[in-house]
C-alpha cells in the first residue's frame, strides 16, 4: 500500500516531474485496481493450493522488483519519453504483488488462530495495509518537499520493499501450523477450486456482500486516490500537505475503529449487525464530506469529517476501477479561481463538486442494499460449535487445539 499510494498525495508534482497529465498520474494508482480485478481469482487459487508461505514470498519479490524498476525509470540516463512507462511498469509489478499480500490476512487468521481469536488476528494483520497507507500520505509530501526530486522519493520507498522481501524469504518457514487451531481446519475442503467458486456465485448472501463491499471499498479507494485533487480549492494554500494529513487522519481513526470492532465482534459474534451500523455511519460521513470539501478555509471541519469517514469506513476492489474513471470524467474545468493552487495547464481548476456528490450517492446506495438484502447464518461458527466435543486442551501451552476424529 505504501508503494500503491506513493504518487496520490503528490499527484501534481508527479505530473510535472513525469511530464504527463493528472489522469495518467491517477492511473499509477488505478493500475492496482485493474490488476486486482483480473488477478484476484488466481491469487485465491495460489493461497489455497500453493499456500500462504509461497504467496507472501512471491508477493514480496514482485513488490521489491517493481519498486526497483520505478527507481531505474527516474535515472538521468533514461530518456524522458521512457520515464513514465518504466514507472508504470514498476507500479504494475507491485500491483501484481498486492493481492498476494492483502488477501493473506483472512487465510492467516483461519489457518493459524482459533475461532475466538480470528477476527482480532485478521484485523491486526490487515492493519499493515493501513500503516502503509498512513506512511505514504505522511511521507510522500514531506520527502518531496525536502528533496524536490521524485527519484529520491522512489529510492526511499524501495528500501523497505527490499527489507520486507529479505525478511519474508528467510523468515517465513512453515506453510501450516503443526496442530489445527479450530475444527474447520481439521479436515481441509475437498471441493475443487472452480466448484467452490461456482458455489459462491450461486450464494445470494455472498453476492450481496460482494457487490456492496466492492462498492464501499471502491469509494474508499477513490477517497484515498483523489483527495489531493479534490481539496485544491477548499484548503487553499498548502493543500497538498493538508490532503495528505486528511487521509492520514482517516487511516489512523480507521485503525482505531477496526481494532475496537475486531475485539467486539470476537466476543459477541455480531458480525452482521456491526457491519450494517458501520456502513450507515460511513455513508453519513461520506455525504457530509461531499458538502464540506467544497468549503474554503474550513480545515478543521474537513479534517473531522475525514476522521469520521475513516473511523467507520476503513473497517468495512472491483468497483474502484469503474468509480475512479467515472469520478475523473465528471470533474469539469471551472472558471479561473484565485483559491485553487493545484496543477497548471489543462489540469488546472477542476471542479470536483459533482464527483464527490456522486461518490456519496454510490456509498449510500451500497449501504441501503446491504442493510436491506444481506441476511445469512454463520455456518462456520455453527459447524465449529457442533464439533466442540473434539476440543482438547494442550497441557504444554494451556491453549485449545483440535483433534482429528480418528485421534479423538
Amino acid at each position: 500500500p505504501q508503494v500503491w499510494l506513493t504518487f496520490a498525495p503528490v499527484a501534481d508534482q508527479t505530473a510535472q516531474y513525469l511530464r504527463v497529465s493528472l489522469n495518467l498520474v491517477n492511473w499509477l494508482s488505478l493500475v492496482y485496481v485493474v490488476v486486482a480485478i483480473f488477478f484476484s481469482l488466481i491469487t485465491t487459487w495460489v493461497l489455497d493450493s500453493l499456500g500462504l508461505r509461497f504467496s507472501l514470498i512471491m508477493g514480496s519479490w514482485l513488490n521489491m522488483l517493481g519498486a526497483i524498476l520505478r527507481v531505474i525509470g527516474m535515472l538521468s540516463c533514461i530518456p524522458e519519453r521512457a520515464m513514465f512507462p518504466m514507472v508504470m511498469g514498476g507500479q504494475t509489478l507491485c500491483a501484481f504483488a498486492q493481492p498476494l499480500v492483502i488477501f493473506a490476512p483472512t487465510k492467516l487468521a483461519a489457518l493459524w488462530f482459533p475461532d475466538h481469536q480470528r477476527a482480532t488476528a485478521n484485523m491486526m494483520a490487515s492493519m499493515a495495509n493501513a500503516v502503509g497507507l498512513l506512511l505514504a500520505n505522511i511521507f510522500s509530501p514531506m520527502i518531496l518537499s525536502y528533496t524536490n526530486t521524485l527519484f529520491m522519493l522512489l529510492l526511499i520507498y524501495a528500501i523497505p520493499a527490499t527489507v520486507a522481501c529479505f525478511l519474508a524469504t528467510v523468515g517465513i518457514r512453515e506453510r501450516v501450523p503443526p496442530t489445527p487451531p479450530s475444527a474447520s481446519m481439521v479436515t481441509p475442503s475437498s471441493e475443487f477450486f472452480l466448484h467452490e467458486v461456482k458455489l459462491l456465485l450461486t450464494n445470494k448472501a455472498y453476492m450481496v456482500l460482494q457487490v456492496c463491499f466492492g462498492s464501499g471499498i471502491g469509494v474508499f479507494t477513490c477517497f484515498s486516490t483523489l483527495l489531493d485533487q479534490d481539496n485544491c480549492v477548499s484548503t487553499c494554500l498548502m493543500w497538498q500537505d493538508f490532503a495528505g494529513l486528511c487521509c492520514a487522519v482517516a487511516i489512523v481513526f480507521g485503525v482505531l475503529g477496526a481494532f475496537l470492532l475486531g475485539l467486539y465482534v470476537d466476543k459477541t459474534k455480531k458480525f452482521t449487525e456491526v457491519t450494517k451500523i458501520n456502513m450507515c455511519l460511513t455513508s453519513l460521513g461520506c455525504s457530509v464530506f461531499a458538502v464540506v470539501s467544497q468549503l474554503s478555509e474550513q480545515k478543521f471541519i474537513i479534517g473531522a469529517v475525514c476522521a469520521w469517514f475513516g473511523l467507520f469506513g476503513y473497517s468495512c476492489r472491483n468497483g474502484a476501477a469503474l468509480y475512479l474513471l467515472l469520478l475523473q470524467a465528471l470533474a469539469k474545468p471551472m472558471a479561473e479561481s484565485p483559491l485553487s493552487v493545484c496543477a497548471t495547464g489543462t489540469d488546472a481548476n477542476l471542479s470536483w463538486t459533482v464527483p464527490v456528490l456522486v461518490m456519496a450517492g454510490l456509498c449510500t446506495l451500497g449501504t441501503c442494499c446491504f442493510v436491506g438484502f444481506f441476511h445469512t447464518d454463520y455456518r462456520r461458527l455453527s459447524a465449529e460449535a457442533t464439533a466442540s466435543p473434539n476440543r482438547v486442551t494442550d497441557q504444554s501451552t494451556g491453549g485449545d487445539t483440535w483433534a482429528n476424529s480418528t485421534d479423538a
